[in-house]
């Protein structure tokens, strides 16, 4: 949509489209009314008038979402693909230090994009949006195909995270346009499946190509980039949203300054994290320097932010104690859902289990993420309450986490699955919840910057949170080996080779095999007790939740 609107002649009611309008296929989406409230000046509004479109059609929606949940979909398989593939990709590297750098690097990009993403398809519309973040997401794919170096991969990762945390977030912002409150909860559950779906494809068709194909993880790559083309397409005919109007330019309205005081305080702070101790010892001066700058640039970033017209992250919400409450248990939250998808398959690689067993025996999380999401949904959509709803499914995930810490190189797979179903469907249905928690705390206007402060928070945590797991984990495993192994004259050598490539695991001397197993499951045991840290601030930080009313039309009336 485009022209201005003479405020003084429309009401809430008034049609902002012509007749002619309603005679195409997207007219149940584009026929809608702005929203006036009065408790939003033109300061806090930015002077943009948002649209508040009709319910559309129950087939017309569910074409829609299904378009954009698709996408939700190939990024979730993307996330498990490389999960499962983080070992072998490292290991032809000759550099497990990679692992850590797939995963961060991937969730630097995609932490930043997700709150830029919300601002930029308030301004150009959701369409536009899905559709550079399956170029984007396919461009990052056939990088890291192709790659034959580690910065070679690692920019394809970020590239892809761009991409992804579009893909992710933008489906969201749909629904919100699209979707009266009370009902969003379940709605949510049927993105979880896709979502669901997705991780379970990915986790066992990546395994599956790595071990059967002659061209291995780099396949599972390649075969992305066909279908998020398709995507980009049918996106592109099909999501026809109006964003928010304003007369002023395009450009004007983005807030440049908080985008690259985002990507610069995300990119220093995981920078230190991942380099202490990894790269350089943690008495170098780089790992240091970069944390401080990175704590020095996010308060410049909150300063900024606060005083922007028209900021990508409004810091005013989280004034509100139940926006600020939800983003801080997601960031927790999202570290132990980014934690125990890269190290629970690694943790079953080095018991033994073949990339392929790995991604059949991590799909009950599928199971445990769709339920999860389903039922809490239908308890929000019944009750209208989520208070002890989502501190309940803290408490849940607190103890899927436990059942971790009583695992070891004998601990049946079953108990490794069921662990995993509770931590899935945990850790997802607090996302949802506190997803709707904020949109039901904040006015309409501000739905898109709000989900993507929570997108923000999330993404943060699953960055520091993998980071720091892995910080742990590789100094667990070294202290560990040099413990048991320092008196052996190969040592060093063959420590070095252990750490770099799984495979060595198959070729260890027998008076090996025993002490290297302790070894890994010792530095696994330490990820898991820092999880269950976590479970708790989680739990600890979402007290204050405040219950707020859970409308069930779109104008919250």
């Amino acid at each position: 949509m485009s022209g201005t609107f003479d405020n003084a002649h429309i009401s809430e009611r008034t049609p902002l489209l012509h007749s002619d309008a309603h005679s195409d296929a997207h007219s149940d989406i584009e026929s809608a009314s702005t929203l006036v409230d009065p408790e939003i000046n033109s300061e806090d509004a930015g002077d943009e008038r948002t649209i508040i479109c009709k319910e559309p059609s129950f087939a017309w929606l569910a074409l829609v979402m299904s378009t954009a949940w698709f996408g939700v979909f190939l990024g979730a398989a993307d996330t498990t693909v490389i999960a499962t593939l983080s070992g072998p990709i490292s290991s032809e590297f000759n550099s497990l230090r990679l692992l850590s750098w797939l995963a961060t690097a991937y969730l630097i990009s995609n932490a930043a994009s997700q709150p830029i993403s919300g601002r930029l398809t308030d301004i150009f519309g959701r369409g536009p949006g899905l559709v550079f973040a399956n170029l984007a997401f396919t461009l990052g794919n056939l990088t890291c195909a192709l790659a034959t170096s580690q910065q070679a991969m690692v920019l394809g990762r970020l590239i892809a995270g761009i991409g992804g945390g579009g893909l992710m977030s933008i489906p969201t912002f749909l629904a919100s346009d699209l979707i009266p409150l009370r009902k969003r909860g379940v709605v949510g559950g049927i993105a979880n499946i896709w979502y669901g779906c997705g991780t379970a494809v990915g986790a066992v068709f990546g395994g599956y190509l790595n071990d059967h194909s002659s061209m291995g993880w780099r396949l599972a790559f390649l075969i992305q980039v066909p279908p998020s083309l398709i995507s980009a397409i049918v996106v592109y005919f099909l999501v026809k949203v109006p964003p928010k109007q304003s007369d002023k330019s395009y450009l004007k309205r983005i807030d440049f300054g908080g985008v690259f005081l985002t990507s610069s305080f995300l990119a220093l702070l995981v920078l230190g994290l991942s380099f202490g101790g990894n790269v350089v010892p943690w008495a170098h001066p780089l790992p240091p320097i970069a944390i401080l700058l990175s704590i020095g640039v996010f308060i410049a970033l909150f300063r900024w932010e606060r005083t922007a017209a028209q900021p990508i992250i409004p810091v005013k919400l989280l004034y509100n104690r139940t926006v600020l409450a939800s983003c801080l248990a997601s960031i927790f939250c999202s570290a132990i859902a980014l934690t125990s998808v890269f190290y629970i398959p690694l943790y079953l690689q080095v018991r033994g289990d073949s990339a392929t067993t790995t991604g059949l025996k991590i799909m009950p999380v599928s199971l445990g993420t769709s339920a999860g999401a389903l039922i809490t949904g239908y308890l929000m959509k019944r009750t209208g309450k989520y208070v002890g709803l989502v501190i309940s499914c803290v408490l849940a995930l607190t103890f899927g986490i436990g059942m971790f810490a009583f695992q070891n190189e004998r601990t049946s797979g079953w108990l490794t699955c069921v662990a995993f179903l509770i931590v899935g469907g945990g850790y997802t249905a607090v996302f949802g919840i506190t997803q709707v928690a904020c949109l039901a705390a904040v006015d309409h206007t501000q739905q898109a910057v709000v989900t993507s402060c929570t997108y923000l928070a999330r993404s943060l945590g699953g960055t520091i949170g993998v980071t720091l797991a892995s910080v742990i984990y590789q100094s667990a495993l070294q202290t560990g080996l040099w413990e048991r192994f320092r008196d052996r004259p190969d040592a060093a050598e063959r420590i070095q080779r252990i750490l770099n490539d799984l495979a060595e695991l198959g070729a260890l001397p027998t008076e090996w095999i025993e002490g290297v197993t302790r070894s890994f499951m010792g530095a696994f045991l330490k990820v898991w007790m820092m999880m269950f840290a976590w479970a708790i601030l989680a739990l600890i930080c979402i007290s204050p939740i405040k219950q707020h009313q859970l409308h069930g039309t779109l104008e919250r009336k």
